[in-house]
């Protein structure tokens, strides 16, 4: 049986298509999802006057949060999102689901959240002034320079090691 001899020539091609195929994974999109995805087929099972704060804490889990002031909304927040290499998330889906309770801890309502439902918040770029000065990169690098602790007379016995 005769063998061929490996050819010189095949290695750059080889390495080309190595390259290709790590570029090639590098750019695949990575799907996160993050809080409570709420199934639309449990979701039906939580009948308003029927289901109570149990049935629902079993069928959803915990909720996300809950309202602040009368503890008789359960929030149920979930968001998904895909990236693709080194970009930012884009946001593909985002649930939000509120159970409301009457006093007794049954079902009032169940209401799903759009984002016709969001509001805007105006976000605010001013700074809050500090009181003392402003360093400059070379006075934060070598300002503790020659500030060194002078060694303390009394700072009791030196306790060596054996061998020593």
């Amino acid at each position: 049986m005769k063998q061929r001899p490996f050819k010189p020539s095949r290695i750059p091609a080889l390495l080309g298509v190595a390259c290709l195929a790590l570029l090639a994974a590098g750019c695949t999109t990575t799907v996160d999802t993050r809080g409570n995805m709420v199934d639309p087929d449990i979701l039906a099972q939580i009948k308003p006057g029927q289901s109570s704060r149990a049935e629902v804490q079993q069928a959803l889990g915990s909720p996300s949060a809950t309202s602040t002031f009368d503890r008789e909304s359960w929030y149920y927040i979930g968001k998904r999102t895909e990236t693709v290499a080194f970009f930012d998330p884009e946001t593909v889906e985002q649930r939000i689901v509120v159970v409301h309770f009457d006093p007794n801890g049954t079902v009032d309502e169940v209401k799903k959240l759009t984002e016709d439902d969001a509001q805007k918040i105006q976000v605010v770029d001013r700074e809050t002034p500090t009181a003392g000065r402003k360093l400059g990169l070379l006075q934060q690098l070598f300002g503790n320079l020659g500030r060194f602790n002078a060694p303390t007379q009394n700072r009791g016995p030196v306790i060596s090691a054996p061998g020593r």
